[in-house]
């Protein structure tokens, strides 16, 4: 049954399918999951803005900088470690930057 060929509708039974496609990772090696290895603990961010005691100011181009992709997006609190407080005011900093042309809109 296995040297005879099938069309495209007529599939063979479900276990030689199986053993016919299986891939060589699932034989025992780690596909890079999220499997059994014990915990993974990250580092908690902390707002750049509260622990060094700086100011937001749509002036300095340098600093909201870095609070922006390269095509021209504003990196949400989660990936910055900004608080929630800082977050908005670093967005309305980046926006009134943006319309006086100091920072791009989108990339070029």
């Amino acid at each position: 049954m296995a040297d005879e060929k099938y069309t495209e509708h007529d599939h063979p039974p479900r276990q030689e399918r199986g053993a016919e496609g299986q891939s060589e990772t699932r034989d025992g090696e780690d596909r890079g999951g999220r499997g059994g290895k014990g915990k993974v603990y990250f580092k908690k961010k902390v707002c750049k803005f509260c622990t060094q005691k700086l100011k937001i100011d749509y002036k300095d181009a340098d600093v909201l900088r870095r609070f922006i992709t390269e095509r021209g997006k504003i990196l949400p609190r989660r990936m910055t470690g900004t608080c929630a407080k800082h977050q908005r005011v670093l967005a309305l900093a980046i926006k009134r930057a943006r319309i006086i042309a100091l920072l791009p809109f989108v990339a070029e």
